[in-house]
């Protein structure tokens, strides 16, 4: 079967700064156009409208300068509008060539929002596109609300087009404006305008606000349509428009037929430098580029990848330039944790690996988030207890009040007898240390001295990571330490002082 090439422009810059609360900067949209063309790739970056302001004009200014000098110019296209050559002004100025001239693409919006004929617009796009050519700019041709131009005013739509093959452009873009189209409509719609016109080049510009965005735009390729408008992360007004990534995936893993030009290896890259600019932040769960899409939590999923990769599928992560990971909580299995600790480069026996495993569930259902990074903290945590469990903390309350001394009320077991006891300190944890001296010495127990206090956490985690508490104690026999290990740094001191009270139990 033959493949046929489709042109891929990304409207990022433009479309999708039309995404509330978005405004790139020059120096933003420069990099990211650099990025979209030469290590994307994709064919051509829509990157603003005419007319919009002098920040805009120098965005462009900057844009076209860089693309001018590296062979870049003839794929950089600004949107303008049918105003009487103003907008082709504000190209020359900013140094652009190839205008995206907005047009009515459906009778409501010619009547009601133009309030003309359809002669009198079709005559002002001519001596448009006329005065466009004698300055040297090519036009590309919007038919803005295309898609209820097809429902609602077929006619008109077969009129305009049936004028547009007449003029001297390089495309004509069918945007489904409102994001009203269902698929089978895409493919119908565009179908029957490309069996009538097969020699002109029809773009076709889909909106998600249906969440069909990717189904829509697949759906005019199998009809014939020529290129595709897409724009990274999804954005674009409303609920955005068809999303790179996904799009890309689709047509590379389900459409043998058609073939585009796009690097697939870089579009997480891409993506992310866009959440950064933008503020807006990409789902978790976002295909493709999400932070979870390529994180396996179920332990059965873990194991069956350990197993002939039996949770594999096409959509690999190294094809856009990630990798898999192995999520840790309340459903991780020991093939999960086998994994990670695989990439930390540690082993652990059966009976070791059973008691981590153990652990991270019982934080899972804490509800905390546990990584890669926490597993050697709980690996000593776990195998740190090396004694028969005498001393338990069954339960306390820290207070802290501003004024008051902190103060703490606990209860444990001793040898199986239960100690209720409560004391003020200095600080929470110095509360708690207070109340357990006092049960000790009804014992005629002398607790160790704490002679030092180290708190961490993995490296690159955040406010919510696991905090590894370290507690260097000293009596008249011996030095030693003991770690706890909690989301909390109060409470993973109080994990580690039990620790301590077990080993001068036993």
């Amino acid at each position: 079967m033959n493949s046929k090439r489709i042109e891929i422009m990304d409207t990022t810059l433009r479309d999708g700064e039309q995404t509330s609360g978005v405004s790139f900067s020059a120096s933003e949209k420069l990099t990211i156009a650099k990025l979209l063309l030469e290590e994307l790739k994709v064919d051509r970056i829509e990157i603003a409208s005419a007319r919009v302001s002098e920040g805009e004009l120098q965005a462009v200014k900057d844009v076209t300068k860089w693309a001018s000098q590296n062979g870049y110019l003839n794929k950089v296209e600004v949107l303008t509008f049918v105003d009487g050559g103003v907008s082709i002004d504000w190209m020359i100025n900013a140094g652009a060539k190839v205008q995206n001239l907005l047009t009515k693409g459906s009778l409501n919006h010619l009547i009601h929002q133009l309030k003309k004929t359809s002669n009198q617009h079709f005559k002002e796009i001519s001596e448009n596109i006329y005065l466009a050519k004698t300055k040297g700019i090519e036009t590309n041709v919007y038919l803005e609300d295309w898609s209820n131009g097809m429902r609602n005013s077929k006619d008109y739509v077969f009129e305009f087009l049936e004028f547009l093959s007449t003029q001297t452009i390089e495309r004509i873009m069918l945007p489904d404006t409102l994001g009203i189209l269902t698929p089978i409509e895409s493919y119908e719609f565009v179908k029957e305008i490309k069996d009538k016109y097969p020699n002109l080049h029809f773009d076709f510009h889909a909106h998600n606000d249906y969440d069909l965005g990717v189904w829509n735009a697949i759906e005019g390729l199998r009809a014939g349509a020529d290129g595709l408008h897409l724009t990274i992360n999804g954005m674009g007004e409303r609920a955005g428009n068809a999303p790179m990534a996904s799009t890309i995936a689709v047509i590379n893993d389900f459409m043998p037929q058609i073939e585009v030009g796009v690097n697939e290896k870089v579009l997480y890259t891409v993506s992310k430098l866009v959440e950064n600019f933008s503020g807006i932040m990409i789902p978790a769960n976002k295909p493709i580029i999400g932070a979870n899409v390529f994180t396996q939590t179920a332990g059965i999923h873990a194991d069956g990848d350990n197993k002939k990769n039996l949770y594999f599928s096409d959509l690999m992560p190294e094809r856009f330039g990630r990798k898999r990971q192995y999520a840790l909580g309340k459903s991780s299995g020991k093939a999960n944790i086998q994994k990670n600790l695989q990439e930390l480069g540690l082993q652990l026996n059966d009976d070791d690996l059973k008691k981590v495993t153990q652990r991270i569930i019982e934080l899972g259902d804490k509800k905390q988030v546990v990584t890669k990074e926490d597993l050697p903290y709980i690996i000593s945590d776990v195998l740190d207890r090396t004694y028969e469990e005498k001393v338990k903390v069954n339960s306390y309350v820290l207070t802290h009040s501003k004024g008051l001394k902190p103060s703490t009320t606990i209860s444990i077991t001793v040898n199986d007898k239960i100690y209720e006891e409560n004391a003020q300190g200095d600080g929470q944890f110095d509360a708690f240390m207070n109340a357990i001296r006092n049960i000790f010495k009804r014992k005629n127990r002398v607790l160790p001295d704490l002679i030092d206090y180290a708190v961490r956490i993995p490296p690159g985690s955040r406010s919510d990571a696991l905090c590894e508490t370290i507690i260097t104690w000293k009596s008249s026999e011996k030095e030693f330490k003991t770690r706890g290990l909690d989301s909390d740094q109060t409470v993973s001191a109080i994990k580690a002082t039990e620790k301590m009270l077990n080993i001068i139990t036993n």
